[in-house]
């Protein structure tokens, strides 16, 4: 199975948020007179809503390179919450030559993690511009990492869905060597093509490259932190603090496990039925 949590079937996004987050509404703050949390983002503070009367609020776990990205990006058009990737947050924070710009680049250069007070202060950063829009849920990618950032987000916000995407790391690490970007448009793809046959009981994965257009070809680069030394570290260390964040959410009746198949179009159909979208997504495409 890819799955192998499950949720009762709805048939509303409506419906849906009341089945997934009647756990999180017992945590909602009831205190009239003080709506705002000061939380440990700064000076940021966070109003706490009733879940039937927000969006989705979903972590995205995942090693890197599993693809956290493209699948949470795809979940965020369909349901119109923000996708915030805190790779991204670094990345951009590192080409805009900001204060934190060097201290970034010899972490991810030598492939460990970024710290809780770094990521925190882009996160809160971001969140507090995505409200001040008038934004309303999110879907996180990249974080949290380690329990400590896992209290800390509870702390804040509520947390109703923790979707933990799975390959195995032999596959994890072909897909990262074979990762490239557009140098003029900044488009993510990769040039790796992956059949790994089904052996002991566990079945075949098969992922077809990303190739890029004609126009992008010769302006492909590899990321500096996608060597197969530095991948290989950067996965022995999330892997030895994955598992107790995993126990975390586990023990909180928030977490679904999902093993994907294959690449996106056999993973997508079946992650959407996990999670009992797939409905819903026929449905907006006959809207539209």
């Amino acid at each position: 199975m890819a799955a192998i949590t499950r949720f009762s079937k709805p048939l509303a996004l409506s419906h849906i948020r009341r089945c997934l987050y009647s756990s999180s509404a017992a945590a909602v703050v009831s205190d009239e007179s003080n709506p705002h949390v000061t939380s440990p983002f700064g000076n940021y503070k966070i109003t706490r809503r009733d879940p039937s009367e927000r969006n989705v609020q979903w972590v995205f776990l995942g090693s890197p390179g599993v693809g956290k990205g493209t699948y949470a990006s795809r979940l965020s058009n369909l349901l119109g919450v923000p996708h915030i990737a805190t790779g991204d947050l670094v990345r951009e924070e590192l080409a805009s030559s900001g204060p934190l710009s060097k201290q970034l680049t010899e972490i991810v250069n030598q492939g460990k993690l970024v710290s809780d007070e770094i990521i925190i202060s882009l996160l809160a950063e971001r969140l507090e511009a995505g409200e001040a829009k008038g934004q309303s849920g999110f879907i996180l990618d990249g974080f949290p990492r380690t329990i400590n950032q896992a209290e800390i987000l509870e702390g804040v916000t509520d947390i109703d869905l923790v979707v933990n995407l799975r390959l195995p790391e032999s596959v994890l690490i072909e897909k990262c060597l074979g990762r490239r970007i557009c140098s003029q448009c900044g488009k993510n793809f990769n040039v790796a093509s992956i059949n790994v046959k089904g052996q002991n009981g566990n079945p075949g994965i098969s992922m077809a490259p990303l190739l890029p257009p004609s126009h992008c070809m010769s302006k492909l680069v590899t990321r500096s932190d996608d060597t197969e030394k530095v991948v290989k570290e950067r996965l022995r260390i999330y892997n030895e603090k994955s598992q107790p964040l995993e126990d975390y959410y586990l023990n909180k009746g928030k977490l679904m496990e999902f093993d994907l198949p294959g690449g996106i179009p056999e993973s997508w159909p079946k992650l959407l039925e996990a999670l009992n979208l797939d409905d819903f997504e026929e449905r907006q495409s006959a809207a539209a």
